[in-house]
């Protein structure tokens, strides 16, 4: 950061954001890696490259954070909220054909916790239907589904460096163009609609405005920090897996006993040990648990409340089916504290913390 600084080039482009986005795109395999202020911002820049508008549809996941919706809505189009898989909590393909419609444009799945959807049987409804495929993993750097990278699947995928991520610089993301037909489009949305990438490649005789677009671009000190921490990227992956295997496997007769459920990592995804959850018995159970580990000193949380059932989901978009799996999970589902170097001992407290607050109180099971 500090040679950032010395540069004297603050703004967009410069020497550390162009690593990073090289870094990305390479990992990749994309066409064109822009970084942006958030996912939320690559979300966006996604929405109009698939060309969303009124009287358009798009499939997204409930469970998922509001910026995927806000992405659509905000285009004029319609969020369509279809339900997700019981194992892996992500985009469940039988329900994203039956919320398909001729309206339908495009297929938002978010690779939960960084483990991978389906994403061949998504990838074959889309191609069937003509639909764009944009992913949401922010939650997904370095994770991977049969030997390919999370992002670089689809026709897009949009990441999060914000500060609750495995990879920061604060408030931070990219958007990953995995199509050639809408690299020259991306550039010009991304850069406030003129055609500065063409002029600077001396393609164009003038800088100008030639379409729409947003100040999409973070700038060189953002870009800085955000190069420091993925040059230890697989490090931090490294760590955080490391503990994930070390709740899982104390976890496990918590789950044989019908304490709890794990979660699930399909043997052909590596996910990146974003998140460590566990699903209780039920809402209340789950409500205790945050209880009674915040008077043992641990902090866990709930996560997604379901768009579906929210003012906004509401009013911008529509439910398709009942959505009974999102639900049920959204009221049942436990996060617990995981970061790089969390330690054995760390691991230990939490399990037995946890353990502790799924079993009755004395004086409740006097009662």
């Amino acid at each position: 950061m500090a040679e950032a600084a010395a540069s004297g080039r603050l703004g967009a482009g410069g020497r550390f954001g162009s690593l990073c986005a090289d870094w990305l795109r390479e990992r990749l395999g994309a066409s064109l890696v822009l970084l942006t202020p958030s996912c939320a911002a690559a979300l966006e820049l996604s929405a109009a490259l698939a060309e969303l508008g009124p009287g358009d549809e798009a499939v997204v996941p409930s469970f998922t954070h509001p910026a995927t919706a806000v992405a659509v809505a905000k285009t004029g189009a319609v969020p369509v909220f279809a339900d997700i898989a019981p194992d892996v909590l992500g985009l469940d393909p039988a329900a994203v054909e039956a919320a398909t419609t001729p309206r339908t444009r495009a297929i938002m799945p978010t690779h939960y916790a960084g483990v991978a959807c389906d994403m061949p049987a998504l990838a074959e409804l889309a191609s069937r239907h003509g639909l764009a495929l944009i992913e949401d993993a922010a939650h997904g750097l370095c994770a991977e589904l049969g030997g390919r990278q999370l992002g670089g699947i689809g026709d897009a995928g949009c990441f999060s460096f914000d500060h609750a991520k495995n990879v920061t610089c604060g408030e931070g993301g990219a958007l990953a163009v995995n199509r050639e037909d809408w690299v020259e489009r991306a550039q010009v949305l991304g850069d406030r609609g003129t055609n500065r990438a063409e002029f600077e490649r001396g393609e164009a005789s003038a800088y100008t405005w030639v379409g729409l677009g947003a100040a999409a671009l973070p700038g060189e000190l953002a870009a800085a920090y955000l190069w420091g921490q993925l040059e230890v990227a697989e490090e931090i992956v490294r760590e955080r897996l490391t503990a994930w295997a070390m709740y899982h496997e104390r976890l496990a007769p918590a789950e044989a006993a019908g304490t709890l459920v794990r979660p699930v990592a399909p043997a052909d995804r590596r996910h990146d040990g974003h998140i460590y959850y566990v699903v209780m018995p039920d809402e209340h159970e789950r409500d205790r648990a945050i209880e009674r580990l915040a008077d043992a000193g641990v902090q866990a949380a709930f996560h997604f409340v379901p768009l579906h059932s929210s003012p906004a989901g509401r009013r911008y978009g529509r439910a398709a089916g009942t959505l009974e799996v999102t639900d049920d999970v959204a009221a049942r589902l436990l996060r617990l504290p995981i970061w790089p170097g969390l330690t054995e001992a760390d691991v230990e407290r939490v399990v037995g913390a946890l353990v502790d607050a799924a079993r009755p109180r004395a004086s409740q099971a006097r009662a």
